[in-house]
């Protein structure tokens, strides 16, 4: 199965030439192109995540419990392809010490951050696995350990295959990253598990300009349950406008 994490970069007014309504259909080829069983998308307000469902007519959008009214909350968000997944339950928090209060927020974050969650049937094998996408604070240090504390915390309850996506703003070997990759959770670095090196190759935050410059913040992190065949970052571009800030990260992943 193949599994991409994606931040699409939210609408914001200030982008000019890569604002959302130009770059929308590159986002949407991209996600065709790369075919994932399982999306996890990042910075989508609801009208972008409305237009992704309206125009990736094989996927379906985990959403849940989100005010139809706040059109300008950033949400991440998990996409299955149906024809491969049924979603047998899921459910989604805030990061912070009332998680279940509307974009509440804790500590030094800047921003609301959640995490959305589902657990997969697979329709071929009926094996079971569970999928969980967020976005970690890119300001607050202490808030950025604290949100990987909660998502951390969670897992450990989780016995099945499990996938962590996501943009987690902070380099691998940072306290984040070993909280995530603790033995306790279980999950392992998927670009470390393909043997790719870090550096250049492996960033994926641009900045629109195509040239990596910030270390690879966006991960996928897998239990042992699974076996990375590949991993990819695509680069894709068309007249030199990209589909978003970010290059989308996928993994071709055996369920053994």
């Amino acid at each position: 199965m193949r599994v991409m994490t994606f931040n699409i970069r939210f609408e914001n007014d200030r982008d000019g030439d890569n604002g959302w309504v130009f770059r929308r259909d590159l986002v949407i080829e991209s996600i065709q192109a790369c075919s994932p069983w399982i999306l996890g998308t990042q910075e989508g307000t609801q009208h972008q995540l409305q237009y992704l469902r309206d125009h990736l007519p094989a996927y379906a959008m985990h959403a849940v419990g989100r005010p139809p009214e706040d059109a300008a909350c950033q949400y991440p968000t998990l996409f299955y392809h149906s024809r491969y997944l049924d979603l047998v339950e899921g459910g989604e928090f805030w990061l912070s010490t009332t998680p279940q209060v509307h974009r509440s927020k804790d500590w030094d974050s800047a921003f609301p951050r959640m995490m959305s969650y589902a657990r997969f049937r697979d329709k071929r094998s009926r094996r079971l696995l569970w999928a969980v996408v967020t976005h970690l604070d890119h300001m607050g240090q202490v808030a950025r350990v604290q949100q990987a504390q909660m998502v951390k915390n969670w897992l450990q309850g989780c016995q099945e295959a499990k996938v962590l996506l996501g943009d987690f703003n902070d380099l691998p070997g940072s306290s984040v990253h070993q909280l995530l990759t603790a033995s306790s959770t279980e999950l392992q670095d998927s670009w470390q598990l393909s043997g790719r090196g870090e550096g250049e190759q492996s960033m994926t935050h641009h900045d629109f300009y195509g040239n990596p410059n910030k270390g690879r913040l966006d991960w996928i992190l897998v239990s042992p349950h699974f076996q990375v065949r590949s991993a990819e970052i695509a680069r894709n571009h068309q007249d030199q406008r990209f589909p978003s800030d970010h290059f989308p990260y996928w993994v071709d992943l055996d369920l053994v």
